[in-house]
């Protein structure tokens, strides 16, 4: 697959300098340690690094043809090779993702919602690989840089492409959604996540929503029927595919139980077929993420054989509930990011296990919560209270609510002003046959703590 000069034409507000010297380019990169030879270079201006910068780097490792801000181009120094002007960069490398995405013969899945999406995109990805050659987001790029990036990256005998789209403000997830042209989308659910700039969970439906509305006319769209938000939106959507645990939806599950462990027992139903199995990630929320990726799966041909063999090997994902386990004591990292519905979750993988007597939690700040911060992380105490946890440490501004809710059956909880006075507690705290919780928003860093229990099981 190529990019070509008449796609080069089609970029809005391109002034094309040098176009007999254009070559076909088989790749596109905004980052000179990926170049390869006879790619396109875009140069965007990032909060700490500008690609302008490194335009004579680009080129000297195989760079044919660049792509620059107009504002720039008199600053630039002369180069034998095609020089794409545009109005913005960031948008011209967005319009070229596009390009791409039309020229793969691969279907496109969309993936969004307040929580989940990283974990239901690694179980789809993982499921569809039984069947197809499977690209995917990696790690988390789902912004505007990250989408077009991740359709750019897939090579051209890719069969399907698993998209994560993220968002913390109005418009992000249409951007990046009429980039991409899903053929199938699936909202997660709609929670708390980033109300401070979405306001309330009326504007987080708005927001998800707009993927939805960006499916290509052939596509469908995967609604869960157990999130009464997107329940009730479903009429709205002609080519749809519903999943859940209550009513009536296309693929039901049902949720047998939980290993001592925490490792959820699912049956799932679809068409005429019924499977079941224990899932190899913990907690509750993770069923519903498998129950949604089945749908997808299932949608997309997958036997039941190579469901449940695919399953197999899914495996944890880093700082999302990821279960490390140590002779003396359990880790339960789940510090990539925090929000109420989250830590709810967490706290119930603590109750669900039955093969440590101690339940610890350290827990710190959850962010972007707005004028409700406060009232949020205090509602939290009444969570924890219920939860049977024997020890709380807390750290942060707004987190220092949570223990002052906390009640007199927690025998031991500390909240600490500074990291290094709780890094000296964790240092010295006693572990033995402990499951200890660690959590809280990207921000707090909470994985330096994580570090410092990994430690003390060498």
């Amino acid at each position: 697959m190529r990019i070509t000069l008449e796609d080069i034409f089609n970029l809005s507000t391109a002034v094309i300098y040098n176009p007999d010297l254009y070559k076909s380019v088989t790749s596109v990169s905004i980052d000179t340690r990926t170049i390869k030879k006879n790619s396109l270079f875009v140069a965007i201006k990032g909060k700490n690094f500008d690609g302008h910068n490194y335009i004579k780097d680009a080129v000297n490792k195989g760079a044919t043809a660049i792509v620059v801000s107009n504002r720039k181009l008199n600053t630039l120094d002369d180069f034998n090779i095609s020089v794409i002007s545009v109005r913005n960069t960031k948008t011209a490398y967005g319009e070229l993702a596009n390009i791409w995405r039309k020229k793969l013969k691969a279907k496109v899945i969309s993936i969004t919602g307040s929580n989940g999406k990283t974990t239901t995109k690694e179980i789809t990805k993982q499921l569809l690989s039984a069947k197809y050659k499977v690209h995917s987001t990696y790690s988390n790029n789902n912004n505007e840089i990250g989408v077009p990036l991740t359709i750019l990256s897939a090579p051209k005998n890719t069969e399907v492409v698993v998209l994560e789209h993220g968002s913390n403000h109005f418009g992000e997830i249409e951007y990046t959604a009429k980039i991409a042209e899903p053929d199938l989308a699936l909202i997660t659910n709609i929670g708390n996540s980033h109300i401070e700039f979405l306001k309330n969970e009326k504007g987080v439906l708005k927001e998800k929503t707009a993927l939805f509305d960006n499916v290509k006319n052939t596509g469908k769209v995967f609604i869960n029927n157990d999130d009464k938000l997107l329940s009730s939106i479903k009429k709205n959507y002609k080519n749809k595919i519903t999943y859940g645990f209550t009513g009536k939806p296309d693929v039901k599950g049902k949720k047998i139980g939980f290993t001592n462990d925490g490792y959820g027992k699912l049956e799932i139903k679809y068409k005429t077929a019924k499977l079941q199995v224990t899932l190899p990630l913990l907690g509750e929320a993770n069923t519903a993420n498998y129950l949604s990726s089945v749908a997808i799966a299932t949608e997309l041909g997958l036997t039941k054989k190579q469901i449940t063999d695919a399953t197999k090997k899914i495996k944890q994902i880093p700082g999302r509930l990821e279960k490390k386990e140590f002779k003396e004591f359990t880790i339960i990292d789940d510090t990539y990011n925090s929000n109420p519905e989250s830590v709810k979750n967490a706290l119930l993988v603590l109750t669900q296990n039955k093969t440590r007597k101690n339940k610890i939690v350290i827990i710190g700040d959850m962010f972007e919560l707005g004028e409700t911060a406060k009232k949020k992380h205090a509602d939290l105490a009444k969570e924890i209270n219920k939860a049977k946890i024997n020890t709380v440490l807390t750290i942060g501004k707004n987190s220092k609510y949570i223990n002052e809710g906390l009640n007199k059956n927690i025998s031991d909880k500390k909240h600490f002003a500074t990291r290094s006075q709780l890094k000296k507690h964790i240092e010295k705290m006693e572990l033995k046959d402990s499951i200890i919780l660690v959590k809280g928003s990207r921000g707090m860093k909470m994985e330096e703590f994580v570090e410092i229990l990994e430690k003390r099981a060498m």
